[in-house]
């Protein structure tokens, strides 16, 4: 029983460090030291069954990151090669 409960409480933590610093999925489980399914299941899944709310606040973070990721891979992409052209000079 106690395991159940240390999963649900991280689940809960997850989710309030995703809101409080919008973190992506991948950042919360670098920080939490857990896998990007662990943390993608925590506060899609466990969540909405522990508290609805707050899953449904996550998750606006989440779709939030979600539409932003094609311009963090854009920019990601142009500082790679400008500091590969700063190499080359």
């Amino acid at each position: 029983m106690e395991r159940n409960s240390s999963i649900e409480e991280r689940a809960v933590n997850l989710a309030h460090y995703i809101i409080d610093s919008k973190d992506t999925v991948r950042g919360a489980a670098k920080k939490f030291g857990v896998s990007k399914s662990t943390v993608h299941k925590d506060v899609s899944e466990r969540l909405l069954k522990i508290n609805p709310i707050l899953a449904h606040d996550v998750r606006k973070i989440l779709n939030e990151n979600k539409a932003e990721r094609h311009i963090r891979g854009g920019m990601a992409t142009k500082m790679k090669y400008s500091h590969h052209d700063k190499q080359a000079i």
